[in-house]
């Protein structure tokens, strides 16, 4: 799938719906580790950008948005329209983060 067309509007200039397939979402739990908790508890001391928990948050929303690509692409779309992310705390230190959205399936306009 073009990642050009995965988007969190609801069409995209130039092409028209031709079908709708329905929701798909990519879902994954993530926790952080003892080594990941010691260090991001010592950058909060310093304030600022705590980067080891900027990157555990990044990869598990390209881990939700790339499981979001596969489920589109077997159901046969080729773009998703009205993509959003969420998150919930499952247990303390354990966070799912969810990418969902409508896959279709665009032609040119």
């Amino acid at each position: 799938m073009d990642h050009n067309l995965v988007t969190t509007g609801f069409g995209f200039e130039g092409y028209r719906i031709a079908r709708y397939l329905g929701v798909v979402r990519g879902i994954t739990v993530r926790s952080r580790s003892v080594v990941g908790n010691f260090v991001g508890g010592i950058e909060t001391l310093f304030g600022g950008r705590i980067n080891t928990y900027v990157e555990l948050c990044e990869n598990a929303r390209e881990e939700a948005y790339d499981l979001l690509i596969r489920h589109a692409e077997e159901i046969g779309a080729n773009a998703i329209i009205g993509v959003h992310y969420d998150a919930t705390e499952v247990m303390d230190g354990v966070t799912e983060v969810l990418a969902y959205g409508t896959a279709v399936v665009l032609e040119r306009a």
